[in-house]
C-alpha cells in the first residue's frame, strides 16, 4: 500500500496588494491574493529578511470576504495547499505556475479604522454559513455576576446559601 502525499502549506504574511475578486460563469467568487512573507538568515553577523513573493487563490464566500475586509498592507495568516498548473499563453508558449489554493485565512492584526482587536477570519467549515468568523473587542456582559466580598471576617457566605 503506497503512503499518501502531503500537500500543506502554512503561511504568514502581508498583503502585497488589493484583493481582487471575480466570479466565474458559473457563479462561483474567487479572489486572488499577492502576499509577502520574509524569511530571515545571518549574513556576516547581521540578520538579513529575504522577501518571498506568493500567489493565493481562495474560493467562494471565503474569497469574498478576504476581498471585503482585506486591503494592500492587511497581516493574514493561512492554511492550503500547492496546486500546479500550465497553460499557454496568447504566443502559443507553454506556462506554468504553482500557487497557493487556501483552506482557511485569518486576518491578523487590528481594525483598519484603528481602534485594535484581532480581527476576524474565516475557517472551512465554521461560522455561519456565510464564511466568516468576527472576533470581537467588546468584553462579555458581566451585569449579571456582583462582585466578589473584599475580605474581612463575614466574607464567608451563610450556612443558608450553600446549595448542598
Amino acid at each position: 500500500m503506497a503512503a499518501s502525499n502531503i500537500n500543506r502549506v502554512v503561511l504568514t504574511g502581508n498583503l502585497t496588494r488589493d484583493p481582487e475578486l471575480r466570479s466565474l460563469p458559473s457563479g462561483m467568487s474567487v479572489c486572488s491574493l499577492r502576499i509577502a512573507s520574509n524569511s530571515r538568515r545571518k549574513e556576516n553577523g547581521e540578520w538579513v529578511d529575504k522577501p518571498n513573493y506568493f500567489s493565493v487563490t481562495v474560493w467562494g464566500a471565503q474569497g469574498e470576504n478576504a476581498a471585503r475586509f482585506l486591503a494592500k498592507g492587511r497581516p493574514v495568516a493561512l492554511d492550503g495547499r500547492l496546486e500546479w498548473r500550465e497553460w499557454q499563453d496568447q504566443n502559443g508558449n507553454k506556462r506554468e505556475a504553482i500557487e497557493i489554493v487556501a483552506d482557511s485565512v485569518q486576518f491578523l492584526g487590528g481594525r483598519e479604522d484603528g481602534q485594535g482587536g484581532g480581527g476576524g477570519g474565516y475557517s472551512a467549515g465554521a461560522g455561519a454559513g456565510n464564511g466568516f468568523t468576527p472576533h470581537s473587542d467588546v468584553p462579555a456582559d458581566t451585569s449579571d455576576f456582583s462582585p466578589a466580598p473584599v475580605g474581612g471576617r463575614n466574607s464567608a457566605p451563610a450556612d443558608d446559601d450553600i446549595p448542598f
